[in-house]
């Protein structure tokens, strides 16, 4: 793809990582202001974001501006030289408006309101919502347009929202209209002759509101295409208002890391910059490898530096159980951010709130203060970052690898319904990524039409929807010479959610070496079944062969005994079934290795991670115990200023940022 025009993190980086985190100063009184500016210039601290969740202080009676308090916090970033992430307050209205204006107010399936007193309690389809949005930001970013401490507009906060009430429903409506043009192609694309749905009036459809039974699933597939794309029309029209005032300074809005109501990569390419908010549990012995998924997500979005918005500096506060981080493992994860691509490595929040929903989720500042722990260890990273920012800002990672991944083919899959409701689709995502990131194969993530000839192997865990055009991309691709593999329940359905003759696209059956696909074979939970040299979880399927395969790996035993459970003919590799981790790891290192793909470095221990960026190696240490990496050549660690030569020890959670 081309490069975006426009400003970039670039701009704002100019060679720096940018660190810092959200800034909610308006909870404290001003003399606390001083002191935050004094910890954070000892901490390395050079960007914070301002006015998240702040509009009922900027506007608090309609039509009102209080503007003072920011002025002087603007003022006081700038004159002690750290830049500033401006924010749309918009993803949380005052209560003086949804009590005004209860049409602003959202509605879930069962009709019941949404009402203020958390955060997100608006209609994204609301005009009186809009309207109020857009005046405020158009002010906002007039006052500050010319303002030096500004450096970057984020818009509005972690887009989650859901309505299905009766605005939205007209909104969903004129949606439909805009897609299908009449009654006809939308009923014949949701495919209602089934159970009596046909529609003879636009006034009869609703959004996919509760019902006695099962929804019609193209039904909800819409919905969900159409409340994305409802929450990025707020997105753009407030993006649109702050570009008009300040065409030099980039955008962004914040991703949840694989939340399922957005269409990521419809998103990203509406922005500036690209950034991500990630909370791995600590606890979780997977937690590293969840957050290299993201990471490598985020900076295929971004295609190169992208910024991590919020992460935990120590506990979050919305798991049963919210464990704080060891000791180390703060500065491991963020220098692992770094390692896939970050140029911004920031925080939710600065200072730890006293009172409201969050004051016992972890920040920069705990309420242990200056001498806690956590602060220290974010004084330590912010000199880290410091040291090699020179180094590695703007560098870019180049992939042998990449991992196909739609929101629509997750949106289709994850109904009810279905052959089985233990496969989980970002479980299957994440246990392909795992085994590559095991194998220290360098990925990307990309979209199932995007163009794939950069890569040497494509890797599909799972897109049981897949239209015409990603079918044809990848039997291009293939025919190109790259080597694709597939996994279980792919190809099922087309855009509509309409099941393919067959069970699976005949182009991909005949891509494989497959004749018929008889049967799916679901597992139950914690049932495997045995394949030839590896054993399957999850799932499995009946397929008989057309004979054109160049290899296969049968069943044994069972109800399908004999019967192909991976095929490969030529570059093209299917798997019916789930192996577990062990296995797929060693199949996809085989793969890749035929395919000429090469691990980043060889005969690294377990737990530890290997990363190259531009020029530098990034080796990371997940263990508790200390690990010794043999490393051939001469290097410099830039985090210690020490020479490297053929052996390197990390110590509990220890990193090294080489440079030969």
């Amino acid at each position: 793809m081309p490069g975006r025009a426009g400003p970039t993190l670039a701009d704002v980086t100019r060679g720096r990582i940018l660190y810092g985190g959200d800034y909610n100063p308006e909870q404290w009184p001003e003399e606390v202001w001083h002191e935050d500016v004094r910890l954070m210039k000892d901490a390395g601290v050079n960007s914070v974001t301002l006015g998240v969740f702040s509009w009922s202080k900027i506007e608090p009676r309609p039509g009102e501006r209080d503007f003072g308090w920011l002025d002087r916090l603007m003022d006081l970033m700038h004159g002690n030289g750290v830049g500033v992430v401006l924010a749309t307050p918009t993803a949380s209205p005052p209560p003086w408006m949804g009590h005004l204006h209860p049409d602003t107010l959202p509605r879930d399936e069962d009709g019941r309101t949404e009402w203020w007193g958390g955060r997100q309690h608006f209609s994204h389809s609301s005009a009186t919502y809009r309207r109020y949005a857009a005046a405020v930001t158009e002010d906002l970013a007039a006052r500050y347009a010319g303002h030096p401490a500004l450096t970057l507009w984020h818009v509005n906060n972690e887009y989650c929202t859901y309505d299905w009430g009766d605005e939205a429903a007209a909104r969903f409506r004129a949606w439909l209209r805009d897609r299908y043009g009449t009654l006809d192609a939308l009923n014949t694309a949701w495919g209602t002759a089934f159970w009596s749905q046909g529609y003879g009036d636009w006034a009869e459809v609703l959004p996919p509101r509760r019902a006695h039974y099962l929804k019609n699933p193209a039904q909800v597939l819409d919905f969900k295409r159409f409340t994305s794309d409802m929450l990025l029309e707020c997105c753009t029209a407030e993006r649109d208002i702050v570009r008009r005032h300040t065409p030099h300074v980039p955008v962004t809005t914040n991703f949840m890391p694989l939340w399922a109501g957005q269409d990521a990569w419809r998103w990203a390419e509406e922005e500036d910059v690209v950034s991500v908010d990630l909370y791995p549990d600590p606890r979780d012995p997977l937690g590293a490898q969840h957050g290299a998924l993201v990471q490598d997500m985020t900076r295929s979005q971004a295609r190169g530096p992208w910024m991590l918005m919020e992460q935990a500096a120590g506990p979050v506060n919305w798991r049963g159980v919210n464990h704080p981080k060891p000791r180390g493992l703060n500065r491991l994860w963020s220098l692992q951010a770094v390692a896939r691509g970050a140029d911004a490595v920031c925080y939710f929040q600065w200072r730890q709130s006293r009172q409201g929903a969050e004051k016992f989720h972890s920040a920069m500042v705990g309420h242990a203060g200056e001498q806690g722990r956590t602060y220290q260890e974010v004084k330590q990273l912010g000199a880290d970052l410091a040291r090699i920012a020179p180094h590695v800002s703007g560098g870019r990672i180049t992939a042998g690898v990449a991992v196909l991944h739609d929101w629509h083919s997750w949106w289709a899959g994850d109904q009810e319904a279905r052959p089985s409701r233990e496969v989980d689709y970002p479980r299957v995502l994440g246990a392909w990524h795992r085994a590559l990131w095991q194998a220290h194969l360098t990925t990307d993530f990309a979209h199932p039409e995007h163009d794939l000839s950069a890569y040497r192997m494509v890797v599909v865990p799972q897109l049981y929807l897949l239209t015409d055009a990603a079918v044809d991309n990848l039997l291009a691709y293939v025919r190109g010479g790259g080597t694709l593999v597939c996994g279980f329940l792919t190809g099922v359905a087309d855009q509509d959610d309409r099941v393919r003759p067959g069970g699976m696209d005949a182009r991909l059956r005949a891509l494989f070496g497959i004749r018929t696909l008889h049967e799916w074979w679901p597992l139950e939970a914690g049932e495997g079944v045995a394949c030839e040299g590896l054993r399957g979880t999850l799932w499995s399927e009946e397929l008989e062969p057309d004979g054109t395969a160049d290899e296969t790996i049968p069943y044994r035993g069972g109800e399908l005994d004999g019967l192909p459970a991976v095929l490969r003919k030529g570059r093209a590799w299917y798997v019916s079934t789930l192996p577990e981790p062990r296995a797929l790891r060693a199949l996809l290192t085989r793969v890749a290795g035929e395919a000429g793909v090469r691990p980043v470095l060889d005969g690294l221990p377990d737990r530890v991670e290997a990363v190259r960026r531009g020029g530098l190696l990034f080796l990371l240490n997940h263990g508790r115990e200390p690990v010794t990496v043999d490393v051939p050549g001469a290097h410099h660690d830039l985090l210690t200023g020490a020479a490297v030569t053929g052996r390197l020890t990390l110590g509990r959670h220890g990193a090294a940022v080489l440079r030969s």
